[in-house]
């Protein structure tokens, strides 16, 4: 299963010839991501980061309500325990 992120754009910069981010998924978890796909990306911009690109842009609510619920399932996988094995999914 592939999932996609969503996170806030807080820098951008180039590295290598290509436009990256420096991007905040909460809770102190930043990563740097790739924006060949989306150039007009900007500071402040929420997006969908997959393997290390971000693949589109989203709005604020959007990405909250994303992040929720991300949340939610943490929460419900941290409630089962350790013997729901990630094959019983």
């Amino acid at each position: 299963m592939c999932l996609g992120v969503p996170g806030k754009i807080i820098n951008i910069f180039e590295k290598d010839g290509l436009p990256m981010a420096k991007v905040d998924f909460g809770g102190g978890v930043t990563r740097e991501t790739c924006l060949a796909y989306i150039p007009e990306a900007r500071v402040g911009d929420y997006t969908i980061i997959h393997v290390g690109f971000a693949l589109n842009l989203l709005s604020e609510a959007e990405a909250l309500e994303t992040l929720a619920l991300l949340q939610e399932i943490a929460d419900l996988g941290e409630e089962l325990g350790p013997e729901l094995g990630s094959g019983d999914l």
